[in-house]
């Protein structure tokens, strides 16, 4: 596969990003494709065993894409990759690569998933095959040369699909659907089909016209935004959607978030990660004109290590906060690769994302205590941040006497996650059933204990990775059309 000698004579180059002076004084994407895909691709290995088509959620044939990068047939490359993965643009973008942590060549040098760490434009000699940039650049040649084109639309099967959440998962779903010949409709509660990928992820990790020029090229399928299921005044009550249509699928993402219950947490200044992101999102899109949430000029703590609270980061830094601190309550990971997670499983290990090089600072290990105000007893603005450091004992977090900190800051950002869907809707106006961590939970086909009615993506797994919505909303599409066609 590639060059049978490539991964020996050419190091790994990280994908190309904008020089961090420049792209702080913009919205427009950071990362960009290099001129060196052909070379990446020549270091793809005849491996006996595929391990980074094992390690991709959606099992693209890796290799194979690679080969043809490598020999200049960038359209074989993409019907390749377009087999397997619906959105290469958006896993090219956004996945974290968990096939380059199952690459064989990850395993000499394992300290990130794409092997040892280097600067971003440099060499590193056997880290993985940068096998996320490929799927970028794979998937923007396709739609500059016009090879992206709808899936052809097979006999009309007169069978109507609801589809709720026009995410990744959704997106995938209605797609397969409307191939396979029923008449699908999206509902979407925001003013514009994307879900997150539009008004959660920022505009410098995917520019919104990379979303529409994909549903420019969706099959027929009929996309209703602005449409709230389940909320009198904003749309059809559950029961209604369910009476009008063949299936129900509902994709409506894991959005319930993660909350701080600490003294102090209404204090005026403290605010949720996805309040602060959508609202920028909007602003950047035109939507809105201000953001009320702007942070220019302030001290601002983000309060999560994760993508959510990296992308706060980066949104902070844009708007001109003048110092961000990136907090969080465990300690700092290893450098290296952790014994407890040997290759080809998923490491954790100590990374730094595009936003996190930008600038702010980080702190670990760190235990949020209560939060300070400007008027007594912890009301009005905010004014600081208590804790205390802690560590891991036998596998609990433990606080360490004597390390107690207050922190300044003006506004804080809790980025803790999400706990799972917003699904009380459908569980008093449906009788939906839910699983012990709050998901919807669903049957080996996907479907909820109400009968043709289906979930799948982070309203049933949790929030997850992209890659992972694409792969349930392609097996639940095939679940969907195979319990329709039994009834027929």
């Amino acid at each position: 596969m590639g060059k049978i000698t490539g991964f020996l004579e050419t190091g790994r180059a990280a994908p190309h990003r904008r020089p961090v002076a420049e792209r702080l004084r913009d919205w427009r994407e950071v990362e960009q494709v290099g001129a060196d895909s052909r070379e990446q691709a020549g270091r793809c290995m005849d491996c006996g065993v595929p391990f980074c088509t094992q390690g991709c959620p959606l099992g693209n044939a890796i290799p194979d894409f690679a080969d043809a990068v490598y020999r200049g047939r960038w359209e074989d490359a993409y019907r390749k990759l377009a087999v397997t993965n619906d959105f290469a643009e958006f896993t090219g973008r956004l996945c974290p690569a968990p096939c380059e942590a199952a690459c064989v060549l990850a395993i000499a040098s394992p300290a990130v998933p794409g092997g040892a760490a280097a600067p971003h434009g440099g060499a590193v000699t056997n880290g993985a095959v940068t096998i996320e940039a490929l799927e970028h650049a794979i998937s923007d040649r396709a739609f500059a040369e016009g090879w992206v084109t709808p899936l052809p639309r097979g006999p009309s099967t007169g069978k109507t699909i609801a589809v709720v959440g026009s995410g990744p998962a959704g997106l995938a779903a209605a797609i397969h659907l409307a191939a396979a010949g029923h008449t699908v409709t999206v509902f979407e509660a925001g003013a514009r089909a994307g879900g997150l990928l539009r008004y959660g992820i920022p505009d410098f990790k995917l520019d919104k016209a990379i979303i529409d020029r994909r549903l420019a090229v969706m099959p027929d399928v009929e996309l209703r935004c602005g449409v709230e299921v389940g909320v009198a005044g904003r749309g059809p009550t559950w029961r209604a959607l369910v009476d009008e249509h063949d299936a129900v699928v509902l994709t409506i993402g894991a959005q319930r978030p993660r909350d701080l219950d600490l003294p102090g947490r209404d204090l005026a200044g403290v605010m949720l990660a996805l309040d602060y992101l959508v609202e920028q999102n909007q602003v950047v899109a035109g939507e809105r004109e201000l953001a009320t949430h702007d942070v220019r000029g302030k001290r601002v703590v983000i309060l999560g290590g994760g993508d959510t609270g990296s992308d706060c980061l980066g949104t902070a830094l844009r708007q001109g906060a003048a110092e961000v601190t990136q907090i969080e309550l465990v300690p700092a990971p290893p450098i290296g690769r952790n014994p407890e997670t040997p290759w080809p499983a998923w490491p954790l290990v100590f990374r730094t994302s595009s936003s996190q090089e930008e600038g702010g600072s980080r702190t670990f290990g760190f235990r949020t205590t209560h939060l300070e105000g400007d008027l007594p007893g912890n009301r009005g603005r905010l004014v600081a941040l208590h804790g205390i450091a802690v560590e891991r004992r036998a596998g609990q977090l433990v606080d360490l006497p004597g390390t107690e900190l207050r922190l300044d800051c003006d506004v804080l950002v809790l980025a803790l996650g999400f706990t799972g869907p917003s699904a009380q809707p459908l569980v008093d106006q449906l009788g939906v059933r839910l699983d012990p961590r709050g998901n919807i939970a669903v049957d080996r086909d996907f479907e909820t204990n109400v009968r043709g009615v289906f979930c799948a993506g982070d309203a049933r797994r949790g929030a997850s990775l992209v890659v992972w919505a694409i792969a349930e909303g392609r097996e639940l599409a095939r679940a969907v059309d195979r319990s329709l066609r039994s009834l027929r």
